[in-house]
């Protein structure tokens, strides 16, 4: 259900349970609660109209909560339906005062395009019935809500011109393939949480980080270079962000600037692995003879042009020179010879080699951690000028009561700044926003997405004045921290099939997603990396400051080991303070050369109560790029490698509690996850807690969180 943003301040339902498990319906505490003093007869307050006051045109306007319908005049009662009587041929008989004025604004006034937006569900777009004794009247805005429209240009119009109020209203744009299911509601219940302090966002800022940011990247290229002659390994700057997030106490959502220790572990174990050539996938005996050669010539001038002790020399070259000999005599070996001999040679060089580099990957390591934490300082003090300059203070601390609610998006507790111009236009099936000259794009289904997500979320724009501002910061964030590269960061954001997560849902009740963002989401209720930019869309925050005491979720994390690792502490320990129904289906890769302690701590885990491999080749994922795909997102990757050490996947289920043996997937297989359905991880996880079966609660949803382990 859509939170309403005219009037009064909302989250989604919220739950507030007493002591004794009972649960009442309710809704989460917001940073305003409070309902604007009603100025209407009590006739027009009981059909839902509210007087609002809008900050753009500087002038009160009139919004129904009932029907989503805004009007500059004050409504009058008796009105007819413009949908279902266009002629008011059923309307009642009008006064002879207001007869003039009410024919004139009937025959020249146009529908809002907010209340066409609003009119049905997220994925069927089909106008809900209206109840029978709420009078619904016509709509005068001056200007268009909804920016999916073709033809519309509500903020960035060139011109700067308004739509003429005789021409007919452009036509909501409808996709014609959906990937998500924004109907269905949340069954998590979190505790009751103040307002994060998080900076609210701003183009202008977000440009400055972007643009620093892009220089760090760059910096990093020089260091690997100049210092080991090597370029970057891939990805490994994304993994370093999404490492030191892990650890990070630092004010900037996106930089690190205050870890511990300085040195980040999956940095150096990246560019150590390139040392001292890059290795890469072999497939014909040719390639593996070359890169034999390149390694062992690459070993022997390492070791020669470095501070070497006079031992690890003479193995390091003897063992180079040892590998080219036989490559001169040797010209019948098979590509598995090949193989054979440059794994021997690595286990007898790479000690040696690492030896000899470490002072120099640590030293790159330091030094862009260095330059991050100037570039944070940087962007924290023009943030905090900026909202200096707009009389924007800190304001008081938000009293929290601690309640049982369900959960809602992150509020951030700054009001935000006035927003600057941003464009919007479409190209084909591809919209455009643009601030000064810096483009991002969005496939348009995602867009009308967003606009979804941004209207059942956000609760401090109403008349979606800022909503251009932060979508440009929302896709920019999250481009410049995959890089802009083609294909760049498409693996750190793949996304499960769309019959997995329907699947998951209708079997289990899953319905969150610990890991996503707004452009990747199945769910309207998710937990993504950045509150700030992404909590206006239905963000709840980073999952590892996410609290859950109840709920079905579904991870599938970022393959990042530290951060699989803090996934698995962090989930361990909700399972055992929970006193309530609680699982987590997680999809994670099978590293197993070597061993990652991630996949290793859930495989001996308690909670652990079953798992599932599939094989490298026989499973997909949603492409990370999914959100500007000319074809909606309906592109898979498939078979992906998950760095070259997969031959298989795994899904697991955990329980712990009573009933724990009477799962349906304790027997080989997932319930209702077939081993042929097209499933997107190598390893999939159940870890639970007093889980609860939809069967045993009469179906799947809030109810069956709260059923007692009887069955009843």
């Amino acid at each position: 259900m859509s939170s309403e943003n005219h009037g009064t301040v909302k989250g989604d339902t919220a739950m507030v349970m007493s002591p004794t498990g009972s649960a009442t319906q309710g809704s989460p505490v917001s940073p305003s609660t409070s309902k604007p003093v009603p100025e209407l007869p009590d006739e027009l307050v009981q059909a839902g109209w509210s007087k609002c006051w809008s900050k753009r045109e500087n002038r009160p306007y009139w919004f129904n909560r009932f029907t989503n319908q805004s009007m500059w005049e004050m409504p009058v009662l008796g009105q007819h339906d413009v949908i279902s009587d266009p002629l008011g041929l059923n309307a009642a008989p009008a006064s002879a005062e207001g007869a003039g004025d009410a024919g004139v604004g009937n025959g020249q006034r146009k529908r809002c395009l907010e209340e066409e937006a609003a009119q049905g569900g997220p994925n069927s777009f089909k106008r809900p019935k209206i109840e029978i004794g709420i009078p619904v009247t016509p709509t005068t805005p001056t200007l268009p809500i909804s920016p999916i429209t073709s033809g519309a240009k509500p903020w960035n119009s060139t011109t700067g011109t308004e739509d003429k109020p005789g021409q007919p209203a452009p036509a909501l744009y409808r996709p014609t393939v959906i990937y998500w299911d924004l109907d269905i509601q949340t069954n998590a219940v979190i505790r009751e949480r103040a307002p994060a302090n998080h900076l609210p966002p701003h183009p202008e800022i977000e440009l400055q980080r972007s643009q620093l940011t892009t220089k760090l990247r760059q910096h990093y290229q020089e260091l690997c270079y100049q210092r080991e002659g090597i370029e970057p390994p891939q990805e490994s700057f994304n993994r370093w962000l999404l490492e030191r997030k892990v650890l990070d106490k630092g004010p900037d959502p996106l930089l690190p600037s205050d870890c511990d220790p300085i040195i980040s572990p999956s940095m150096f174990r990246e560019v150590m692995n390139d040392i001292p050539i890059r290795l890469s996938r072999i497939k014909y005996k040719e390639e593996a003879r070359k890169l034999l050669f390149k390694y062992a010539e690459a070993a022997k001038k390492m070791i020669d042009s470095r501070n070497a002790t006079p031992d690890s020399r003479k193995v390091v070259k003897w063992n180079a020179e040892d590998t080219m000999n036989w490559l001169r005599r040797d010209n019948s070996a098979s590509k598995e010879d090949y193989m054979d001999r440059l794994e021997h040679l690595r286990k007898q060089c790479g000690p040696h080699v690492t030896a000899v580099a470490k002072d120099s990957v640590e030293g790159i390591c330091t030094k862009i951690y260095h330059i991050s934490v100037e570039y944070v300082q940087r962007i924290r003090q023009a943030h905090q000028t900026m909202l200096k300059d707009c009389n924007i203070t800190d304001p008081e601390a938000a009293e929290v009561q601690g309640r049982l609610v369900y959960c809602y998006p992150v509020r951030l507790a700054l009001p935000s700044p006035t927003q600057p111009r941003v464009e919007l236009h479409f190209e084909n099936d591809i919209a455009c926003l643009r601030y000064k000259g810096e483009m991002v794009k969005v496939n348009r289904g995602y867009f009308a997405k967003l606009e979804l997500l941004y209207r059942y979320s956000c609760i401090d724009d109403p008349r979606f004045e800022k909503f251009l501002s932060r979508i440009w910061c929302l896709i920019k964030r999250y481009q410049v921290m995959f890089g802009a590269g083609v294909n760049e960061g498409m693996g750190l954001q793949g996304a499960l099939p769309v019959p997995v997560f329907e699947a998951l849902n209708k079997q289990f009740g899953v319905s969150f997603e610990c890991f996503a963002s707004p452009l990747n989401s199945y769910f309207k209720q998710f937990c993504s990396a950045f509150p700030d930019t992404d909590g206006f869309f239905g963000s709840r925050g980073p999952f590892l400051n996410f609290s859950p005491a109840s709920g079905s979720f579904e991870a599938n994390p970022p393959f990042c080991e530290e951060l699989m690792d803090a996934m698995v502490t962090h989930f361990e320990e909700l399972l055992e303070k929970s006193s309530e129904p609680l699982s987590f289906i997680i999809f994670v890769p099978e590293w197993r050369d070597p061993l990652t302690p991630a996949l290793n701590r859930m495989e001996t885990s308690a909670f652990r109560r079953h798992q599932m491999s599939l094989p490298a080749f026989e499973h997909e994922y949603r492409s990370g790029s999914q959100h500007i795909c000319k074809k909606g997102g309906d592109v898979l990757q498939g078979s992906p490698r998950h760095g070259g050490h997969l031959p298989a996947e795994c899904r697991r289920l955990r329980q712990v509690g009573a009933h724990a043996g009477a799962h349906p997937g304790a027997a080989g297989s997932l319930p209702g996850l077939p081993a042929n359905l097209g499933l997107p991880s190598p390893l999939i996880h159940l870890l639970c807690a007093h889980y609860a079966l939809p069967s045993q609660c009469g179906g799947v949803g809030q109810q069956r969180l709260y059923c007692r382990q009887d069955g009843t």
